[in-house]
């Protein structure tokens, strides 16, 4: 039997944040900011923290510097009760990336230094380890500049050893939107883009083409579509899914990694379209209700509070990952 639910090789940073800052930057200018907070930052970070904490047990393969942004980092991902077991100890004189972001209302300026993420190679995962799965993801696939050019094996290696497998590419800084992107679409068994994302994938203008497009390559395509919920296409079905409502968000920072962990984790417990769709929304609308995109999950009282009011499904993981993580309740919420 599997040892874990979800494994996740990618990268880890931290997300400094600042908001109230216009949205104009002249240069030569000092501007204040009104607030400022440090979080876990990352793709595949984040979507591992809440994994776990919904009660997925995860393990996670990372590279992150020698310096105290990777420490931090790591500490905060390990209190979600991720597996760490299998990160290499740092390289002195590496740097762990950062993300800085400046919070805009509804937009937001990205900046990202990327430091270990373009470093990480096929030598620093263990395979047998990633294996030891039901399910492997990855996010940020344009980020994984040094690991790229073996993922196309490394997925066939897990198609091969019995693991589905799902990719979030996120954004291509670049804006090529090629590389092995092509080459791993036929082995994923759920695609999980936001709206833009999957019309660059696709190169289409809309997102009923882009579907079109990609329905014969791809077994599952969640698309998230932020405050309008989700659109999930599997072979010729098409479900619409709406978003949440009464929803006041705090911040809109990593609510689509935190729709992936609520997808995830509702499709690993068998549920069926529509029902991972919702729960993907519910996990992402409690991503907004704090700052950043773990800070609302961090938060027991809240997170139970919230998923049982919107009636967040049962998780049912492994008999043999149980173990590990935390675990939910008769209700759902996490104990």
């Amino acid at each position: 039997m599997p040892s874990f639910d979800v494994t996740v090789a990618g990268e880890i940073n931290l997300d400094l944040i600042l908001y109230g800052l216009p949205l104009a930057l002249p240069p030569e200018r000092e501007l204040l900011a009104d607030n400022f907070e440090i979080t876990l930052g990352s793709s595949s970070a984040i979507l591992a923290h809440n994994l776990a904490v919904l009660g997925i047990a995860t393990g996670f393969v990372t590279r992150m510097g020698s310096d105290e942004l990777g420490a931090i980092a790591r500490r905060r991902l390990a209190e979600s009760g991720v597996d760490l077991s299998r990160v290499a100890p740092p390289q002195e004189g590496t740097k762990t990336g950062v993300t800085i972001l400046l919070h805009h209302g509804e937009q937001r300026h990205i900046l990202t230094y990327p430091g270990t993420m373009f470093a990480m190679t096929r030598q620093d995962l263990d395979i047998d380890y990633l294996a030891a799965a039901r399910h492997f993801h990855l996010s940020s696939l344009f980020l994984h500049r040094a690991l790229q050019p073996d993922l196309p094996d490394l997925f066939r290696e897990l198609k091969r050893r019995g693991l589905t497998l799902s990719l979030d590419t996120n954004d291509d800084p670049e804006d090529h939107w090629d590389g092995v992107l092509h080459e791993l679409l036929p082995l994923v068994d759920i695609l999980l883009p936001n709206e833009r994302e999957v019309c660059r994938i696709a190169r289409r203008d809309t997102l009923d083409a882009a579907l079109n497009e990609l329905a014969g390559i791809v077994p599952i395509i969640a698309v998230k579509r932020g405050r309008d919920g989700a659109v999930v296409q599997s072979g010729e079905e098409r479900v619409r899914v709406a978003g949440q409502d009464n929803i006041q968000p705090v911040d809109t920072i990593g609510a689509g990694d935190s729709f992936n962990a609520g997808f995830l984790a509702a499709w690993l417990s068998g549920y069926n379209l529509s029902t991972c769709a919702a729960a993907g929304n519910i996990a992402g609308a409690l991503s907004t209700l704090g700052v950043g995109g773990t800070e609302a999950f961090r938060s027991k009282e809240q997170r139970e509070v919230f998923l049982s009011a919107r009636q967040f499904p049962v998780i049912r993981t492994t008999p043999s990952a149980r173990c590990g993580g935390n675990q939910p309740d008769a209700r759902g919420t996490i104990t």
